[in-house]
């Protein structure tokens, strides 16, 4: 295992470190496969999670949050991921998404209304960016929000949305003046139970299948005009400093799932025996294993020092990309690489490698491809 303590983890740092890997290990290890395998978002677990104050991480203590910042946000989800990629999913998504979206930008009677339930894990949140016919490109986004007297009326469909169907409090971007692109885009908190508001297809997915995703409808949807949060067209800016964020949370999980293969992988061949010795006593395993470890600690130096800029308040638009690009690039070499060096058990689903093989793909899809990475670092750099 690579050595935590080489960042420079204070007392508090190791203790949530410990207290989340023991979680992980006696709450989650022995289920992984059964979730994976029937697709269960595991529900009960997350409230647990917000029990020990692990889905208000970044919320303030006044709202019954953690009161922490994206470090040891970052610990959290990279000890989940480790264990299993698609719960860390669930719980970035809960923290960052919609939870941090209410944090960042609601006024104090939102924060008040609606933070210390989903601080404290009582209640699930959702966000709705992406629909089906807008991914990155979310200035194409058509669902709407015309305001009608003292509330919205919302129409439309989003797409890929955690926890769509457990999710009780969701933040949904809409359009509420279509002349103004980009800056025409609104945020609104919804609850679920709103008359219009239902739940779409469940997505069957190559992996994060304990992450459950599915669509959101909203037909003529009803919304309190009090539940837009701050100003009419301010969404896409809210949004954009959401995901920036948010790429960090995908930098840890990363590094975690990539943990997990080099974990796997270390003690496999030291345990595997062919020609009369364990297949670690041959240079190609032993190469392969350098470079997982290299790359590995590599990521949480770029993952770890986004996220103590971040927590200094400083710009991170670049080092958040080069996390995020950088982790997930190599979390998808470290689970291809731990799969050969498993060999044909790599193949099947009795060994933990084949989930995060599965599971890793998305990590260089969500918060933004590495195509898009890779826009944001240059535009960054041609600007500088």
């Amino acid at each position: 295992m690579t050595n935590l303590n080489s960042l420079n983890f204070d007392e508090n740092r190791s203790f949530i470190r410990d207290t989340i890997r023991e979680f992980t290990e006696h709450r989650i290890k022995p289920h992984v496969m059964e979730w994976d395998e029937e697709q269960t978002f595991p529900l009960e677990t997350m409230h647990q999670l917000g029990e020990l104050g692990f889905l208000g991480i970044l919320v303030p203590e006044k709202y019954q949050g953690a009161g922490l910042g994206y470090v040891e946000y970052s610990i959290i989800v990279e000890e989940v991921a480790r264990i299993d990629p698609s719960v860390a999913l669930s719980v970035a998504a809960h923290n960052g998404l919609c939870t941090n979206h209410i944090n960042l930008f609601a006024n104090d009677a939102q924060k008040v209304k609606y933070l210390p339930d989903l601080a404290t894990g009582k209640k699930i949140g959702a966000w709705g960016l992406t629909e089906p016919g807008s991914g990155t490109d979310s200035g194409s986004m058509q669902t709407t929000a015309e305001k009608q007297g003292d509330k919205y009326i919302l129409n439309g469909t989003k797409n890929f949305i955690t926890h769509g169907a457990s999710g009780e409090t969701a933040v949904i971007l809409a359009v509420t003046d279509k002349s103004k692109g980009k800056k025409g885009i609104s945020a609104f908190i919804l609850e679920k139970g709103m008359p219009g508001f239902s739940v779409g297809k469940k997505e069957n997915k190559l992996g994060m299948r304990a992450s459950e995703t599915t669509q959101l409808i909203f037909e003529n949807c009803e919304v309190p005009a009090e539940n837009l949060i701050g100003n009419e067209g301010e969404g896409f800016i809210q949004a954009m400093q959401i995901l920036e964020g948010g790429r960090i949370s995908i930098a840890a999980l990363s590094c975690g799932l990539a943990m997990g293969c080099l974990e796997n992988s270390l003690a496999y061949s030291q345990e595997r025996h062919q020609f009369g010795r364990p297949i670690s006593g041959f240079q190609a395993i032993q190469f392969k294993i350098s470079d997982m470890a290299t790359e590995l600690d590599a990521a949480r130096l770029l993952t770890y020092r986004a996220a103590e800029m971040k927590d200094k308040g400083e710009p991170i638009s670049q080092s958040a990309s080069m996390a995020k690009l950088f982790s997930s690039e190599i979390a998808t070499r470290a689970s291809n690489e731990a799969v050969q060096i498993f060999g044909g058990y790599g193949f099947v689903k009795d060994y933990p490698v084949e989930k995060f093989y599965r599971d890793v793909k998305l990590l260089t899809i969500g918060e933004g491809t590495s195509e898009v990475q890779r826009l944001i670092i240059a535009r960054n750099l041609l600007k500088n």
